[in-house]
């Protein structure tokens, strides 16, 4: 009885200890390739805690998980800090390529365009697409024109027969964001003045016109 006894507890520390040693290790850097930065680690699913600088970035393999202590988060993850460990969490758009949190992305992948913390494939209505930015910047919403001003020419409007008028028009939309690019908000075009300039020779009105003969009337004989 007392040989069955011994057997038994001999049988429950080696598993303690087989357990202690998967499960529990003090890792030092190159000790396990698939443990570098860890604090606690297993051999079957890698980092479980890293030092307070590294990051815990967790992937899954099937019905598998596997840890890993990294210094940035890769591409499609973002940084959080905690109080007992600090994780790389995956942004909520599988366009997005960099995000400050989960669902506000800061940089999207190719062929994908930034608007207000989103991506999209085409930009929404009234912006454009900046292919050197990969963003989606606002556009000018422009209200009419307004009538052409008075003909003038060095801000008189008589005296030389050529001038210029000029039209505006105002932003009435969102485009008033500082960095937001406007078409033209002025147009001039030239005139002609009122009055001829000083000196100028005038056509005689006329002009061109055929002068009608008189008609020859003959003396009156009396008889």
């Amino acid at each position: 009885m007392l040989w069955i006894i011994f057997m038994l507890l001999l049988f429950i520390s080696s598993m303690e200890m087989l357990t202690q040693n998967r499960w529990k290790k003090q890792v030092s850097t190159g000790l396990l390739e698939n443990c570098t930065g860890c604090v606690l680690c297993s051999e079957d699913n890698g980092c479980i805690t890293c030092h307070h600088r590294l990051f815990l970035l967790i992937w899954r393999d099937g019905i598998r998980q596997y840890g890993m202590c990294v210094h940035t988060c890769p591409p499609g993850y973002f940084g959080v800090r905690g109080l007992e460990v600090n994780r790389c969490t995956k942004c909520r758009s599988p366009s997005c390529e960099s995000c400050f949190s989960r669902d506000f992305c800061m940089k999207c992948k190719d062929k994908f365009y930034l608007h207000k913390g989103q991506c999209f494939r085409q930009c929404p209505p009234s912006t454009t697409a900046q292919p050197s930015t990969r963003e989606c910047q606002e556009m000018c919403e422009l209200g009419p024109w307004s009538e052409w001003s008075a003909c003038t020419h060095k801000d008189q409007t008589g005296g030389c027969k050529w001038g210029v008028e000029t039209r505006v028009r105002e932003v009435t939309g969102a485009a008033r964001e500082e960095g937001v690019a406007c078409p033209a908000l002025q147009e001039t075009r030239k005139c002609r003045m009122r009055k001829h300039c000083p000196g100028e020779k005038t056509e005689p009105k006329n002009k061109g016109k055929k002068r009608q003969k008189k008609p020859k009337t003959e003396p009156h004989v009396g008889t």
